[in-house]
C-alpha cells in the first residue's frame, strides 16, 4: 500500500450528488492513485499518481458538508493507498451524522495485516468507515446481482452498526447508471454497466469520460 501526504491527497474526480454509488444521495470521491491496478480496471486513469487536483483534508470535508448529502463514498484509484488524509474526512463526515462507503481493491486479509504491521492511517480509515466494499475487480467474475460491486469476489462488509440500512441496500437496491452532460457537450458515466451497455448508450458520442465503480 502506498503512503501519501498526511494531510492531503490527490483527488481524480469529485461528483456532488450521486444515486449510484450507494443507498440515497451521496458524494462520491474517486482519489487520484492506486498501486494495485487490477487488469480490466474501469479507471485505469486513475492510476497514476500524478494529475487530478490536490485537496488539503480539511478543504475536501468542508466541501463534502456543504453538498447536504446523506454520505460519502470513496472510491479511486485506492483509497487506502490514501488513507491518512482520507481518514481524516470520512471521521469528520461520521461526525456530522453521515455515512461513509469505501471501495477498495484490497482485500480484508489485506487490509487486517496493514493494521497489524502497524498502518495506523489504514486503520483509521477503517474506523471511519461504514460500509467496506472489498476485494480487487475479477474481469472474469462480473457481479450482475449486487449493485455498487464490480464482480462477484468483492466482500460486503458492515463494520459497525450505525447504518444497518446501508448493508440492508445491497439486497434491495438496483444497478444505477448516471450520464450528465456538461454545456461543452463533455459526457460524464458513473455507476455500472456491463460493455455492451456503456457502448450502446455512449454510440457517436465524441468526448466522454467514464467513472463507473471498481
Amino acid at each position: 500500500m502506498s503512503s501519501t501526504s498526511e494531510d492531503r491527497v490527490r483527488i481524480g474526480r469529485y461528483l456532488a450528488r450521486t444515486r449510484a454509488e450507494g443507498p440515497g444521495e451521496r458524494t462520491a470521491v474517486w482519489v487520484q492513485g492506486c498501486t494495485i491496478r487490477c487488469a480490466g480496471c474501469f479507471n485505469p486513469h486513475l492510476w497514476t499518481f500524478r494529475g487530478g487536483a490536490e485537496w488539503t483534508a480539511t478543504a475536501l470535508l468542508e466541501r463534502i458538508l456543504a453538498e447536504e448529502t446523506g454520505g460519502l463514498t470513496l472510491l479511486g484509484g485506492e483509497p487506502f493507498d490514501h488513507a491518512a488524509p482520507l481518514a481524516a474526512v470520512a471521521a469528520g463526515v461520521r461526525d456530522a451524522g453521515r455515512s461513509v462507503m469505501t471501495f477498495s481493491g484490497y482485500t480484508t486479509a489485506q487490509l487486517d495485516a496493514a493494521v497489524r504491521g502497524g498502518r495506523t492511517g489504514v486503520a483509521a480509515l477503517l474506523a471511519a468507515t461504514d460500509l467496506l466494499i472489498a476485494g480487487p475487480y475479477v474481469a472474469g467474475l462480473v457481479d450482475r446481482a449486487r449493485p455498487w460491486a464490480g464482480s462477484t469476489n468483492q466482500e460486503f462488509v458492515l463494520l459497525n452498526d450505525r447504518f444497518p440500512d446501508l448493508l440492508a441496500a445491497a439486497r434491495s437496491t438496483p444497478d444505477r447508471l448516471e450520464i450528465t452532460v456538461a454545456a461543452d457537450g463533455l459526457v460524464s458515466v458513473n455507476g455500472w454497466a456491463d460493455d455492451d451497455t456503456l457502448d450502446a448508450l455512449l454510440h457517436d458520442l465524441g468526448r466522454r469520460t467514464v467513472s463507473p465503480s471498481p
